[in-house]
């Protein structure tokens, strides 16, 4: 696993310095879909990730938000997961809230991924059975076990209603963009859970997924459904992440709701 571990964070961190290079300048952009804004940097970053991990592991697969899909993904014994700049509205509003995010799958497990914030210069990573770090130093989660005054992390988008439900009074809601860095930060203690209501992509969540339940957190569907990555169809409905207790008292008032 080191090899490959190596392999993908000096990717991230290459990614990571691309994208930098560029933040806060004019670029050209356009929308995908309704609210799915894209840039000529988020293509230039999976094209660079996408040579430094696949010149090096040819038999691998890949699925990137920013590359055509491949028909036998499914079908790999490993696969690179990836999101070129998750929060490219931030990226494109110059707010240090973006973050590369990477996984590599081994039979649709997640065995080693970086979620790196170039702005912050934060850069996780975890390795199945190994743990997780922040910049080299091991990170796990918050203790915290009551929703009294809990942190919680929202998008920007989904903040008015989270931050308004009373099942949530109690805690201390908050909104930043990249769903992976805001997974990440629960992994390294900074923020005590996260939710989200709105569908993600794989790309969006394993990396991160992999880092927090390292870090000794549990993530999953708000139902307390496991997370399985690479289907026919890669995406969630929606994700909760915590500390154990805390996870589970989110989760059974999320429910309630």
């Amino acid at each position: 696993m080191s090899g490959d571990h190596n392999l993908l964070v000096a990717a991230v961190r290459e990614a990571g310095e691309l994208a930098s290079s560029h933040f806060g300048k004019s670029h050209s952009s356009w929308m995908k879909k309704p609210g799915q804004p894209v840039s000529e940097v988020d293509l230039a970053v999976d094209d660079l990730l996408r040579q430094r991990l696949c010149a090096e592991r040819p038999d691998y697969g890949w699925l990137s938000e920013e590359s055509a899909e491949s028909p036998d993904r499914m079908d790999r014994e490993w696969l690179w997961v990836v999101d070129p700049i998750d929060g490219t509205r931030a990226f494109l509003d110059a707010r240090p809230e973006y973050s590369i995010s990477v996984a590599l799958l081994h039979f649709n497990r997640p065995v080693t991924a970086a979620v790196f914030n170039p702005e912050t210069d934060e850069l996780f990573e975890a390795v199945a059975d190994g743990g997780a770090k922040c910049n080299g130093a091991p990170i796990a989660v918050s203790g915290k076990d009551d929703l009294d005054n809990a942190r919680i992390l929202v998008s920007r988008s989904e903040f008015k209603t989270l931050a308004g439900d009373k099942i949530l009074a109690p805690c201390e809601v908050s909104s930043i963009s990249s769903i992976a860095y805001k997974l990440a930060l629960v992994g390294s203690g900074a923020t005590d859970a996260m939710v989200t209501l709105t569908t993600k992509s794989d790309w969006d969540i394993v990396a991160a997924h992999l880092i927090v339940t390292e870090a000794g957190g549990i993530m999953t569907q708000i139902d307390g459904k496991t997370l399985v990555y690479n289907r026919p169809y890669p995406r969630h409905i929606n994700v909760l992440a915590a500390g154990p207790t805390l996870h589970a008292v989110l989760a059974a008032a999320l429910r309630d709701s």
